[in-house]
C-alpha cells in the first residue's frame, strides 16, 4: 500500500545491504514513520515481542527473515553447528509471542525445507532467504485473494441498500500493517472502495495499545477510505441503531473447527452482532489455521502482556511522543491480549481459497488436503 504516495510493504531486505532486514516500526505510528534495521535474530525476536511489528501474518514473515539473520551469523560454522544455531534461533523466535499461529507455521515451513535440503552452509543460507521470500510472497498473495473473495459480500450489501453507504465495523488492525500488503479484514474494504462502492468504516480504538485508532485509522486515511474512530464499547450501540451492516475482523489463530482467537474485545463484538442480526466475518490466510486443536476456548494459549500497557497510554504531546499514566500507580492491571470467539458466532470465514462456514466441514471443504492430518 502507499504512504504519502509511495508504495511500501511492511518488511523487506535492505536494497544496498543484504545482511539487513528493514521493517516499519509501528510503535511510532501515526505520528512518525520510522524504518528500523534488523541485523540479528535477537533483534527480530524483540521486534515481534515488543510489537515493532504485529499482526499474525507479519509476525510469521518477520520470524522467517529472523531465521535468515540467524543463518548469516552462523555462516562460518560447520554444518552440524550451523543446524544447532538454527534450532536455537527457532527457540528464541517461538518464545516471542504464543498466540499467533503464523509464527509457528513459518518456522516449521522453513526448518522442514532446510532439513530436506542436501547442501553446504552457503547454499542453506540462500535457501533460508528464498524460503523467507516465498513465505512473504504467499502471505501477500493470500491477502490479495481474500480481498477478491470478500468484496462480493460488500457488493451484495451495497446492492441491497440501492448503492447507499455500507457501514463496516472492524476491530484492532487487520490491515496491510498487520500483513505484508493488502491486509486481511481490510483487503475486501480496499477493493470495494477502489471499485467505487460507497462505504464507511467504524474503527474500534482497540485498547490497550489502540491499534485501531493509531494504525487502522492511519492506513484507511492514507488510502482515502471514509472512517470514524469509536471507543471500544460503542459497537453494540451502533448495531442496535442499524448503523453497522457487517463486521469484519482478522484472526491470530483459528482452529479448524471454527473458533477464532483475535484481539481482546472481538468476542464481545461477535455477541453484539449476533444479538442484532449483523453478519460477523473473519478474514484469514490458511497459515493462521490451527490444524491440531479443536476447542479454541480451552486450547488456544492466550498471551498476557505487561500491565503497563493498560495503565499507561502513549500519544503525541507538544510534538513529542510520550507515555502518560492513566490509572492509580498502586493498582494492579490485567492485560489479556486476545480472546476466543466461538464458531457459533461467526457467520463465515474469508480465506484465500474462498468463503466457508466456520466449522470443520466448511474449512475442510476448502482445504481437503488437511483431512488426513486432522483425523
Amino acid at each position: 500500500m502507499k504512504v504519502d504516495g509511495r508504495h511500501y510493504n511492511t518488511i523487506w531486505i535492505k536494497s544496498d545491504d543484504k545482511s539487513v532486514v528493514q521493517i516499519i516500526d509501528q510503535r511510532w505510528l501515526p505520528h512518525k514513520f520510522v524504518i528500523e534495521d534488523l541485523t540479528t535474530v535477537e533483534e527480530a525476536a524483540v521486534a515481534i515481542k515488543d510489537m515493532h511489528v504485529r499482526g499474525a501474518p507479519l509476525i510469521g514473515v518477520t520470524a522467517a527473515y529472523g531465521m535468515y539473520l540467524a543463518a548469516l551469523s552462523a555462516c562460518d560454522e560447520t554444518d552440524s553447528n550451523f543446524m544447532h544455531k538454527l534450532d536455537q534461533a527457532v527457540a528464541i523466535l517461538r518464545s516471542s509471542r504464543p498466540t499467533a499461529m503464523n509464527l509457528f507455521w513459518a518456522l516449521d515451513h522453513q526448518m522442514n525445507g532446510i532439513r530436506e535440503f542436501d547442501g553446504n552452509v552457503e547454499a542453506k543460507i540462500r535457501l533460508i532467504l528464498d524460503l523467507a521470500g516465498e513465505i512473504a510472497a504467499e502471505e501477500l498473495e493470500s491477502c490479495r485473494l481474500i480481498g477478491e473473495h470478500g468484496v462480493g459480500l460488500i457488493e451484495s450489501i451495497s446492492q441491497a441498500k440501492s448503492g447507499e453507504t455500507v457501514n463496516i465495523l472492524t476491530h484492532c488492525n487487520a490491515g496491510w500493517l498487520a500483513c505484508v500488503d493488502y491486509g486481511t479484514a481490510t483487503a475486501p474494504i480496499y477493493l470495494a472502495h477502489d471499485n467505487g462502492i460507497k462505504l464507511h468504516v467504524w474503527v474500534d480504538e482497540t485498547r490497550p495499545r489502540n491499534q485501531g485508532a493509531r494504525l487502522t485509522a492511519w492506513e484507511l486515511g492514507q488510502h482515502g477510505v471514509p472512517h470514524t474512530i469509536v471507543a471500544d464499547n460503542v459497537g453494540g450501540h451502533l448495531m442496535q441503531h442499524d448503523m453497522v451492516d457487517m463486521v469484519i475482523t482478522g484472526s491470530d489463530r483459528t482452529v479448524y473447527t471454527g473458533d477464532v482467537a483475535n484481539k481482546i474485545g472481538t468476542y464481545l463484538k461477535a455477541l453484539a452482532a449476533q444479538d442484532n442480526n449483523v453478519p460477523f466475518y473473519v478474514a484469514l490466510p490458511s497459515s493462521t489455521f490451527d490444524w491440531e486443536n479443536t476447542d479454541g476456548v480451552a486450547q488456544i494459549p492466550i498471551e498476557q502482556r505487561d500491565e503497563s500497557e493498560v495503565k499507561n497510554i502513549i500519544g503525541l504531546n507538544e510534538g513529542e511522543i510520550r507515555s502518560v499514566l492513566l490509572a492509580p500507580e498502586t493498582s494492579a492491571a490485567a492485560n489479556y491480549a486476545f480472546d476466543v470467539t466461538p464458531s457459533r458466532l461467526v457467520t463465515a470465514l474469508i480465506t484465500e481459497r474462498g468463503i466457508c462456514s466456520a466449522d470443520e466441514s466448511g474449512v475442510l471443504g476448502l482445504f481437503p488436503e488437511k483431512s488426513e492430518q486432522v483425523k
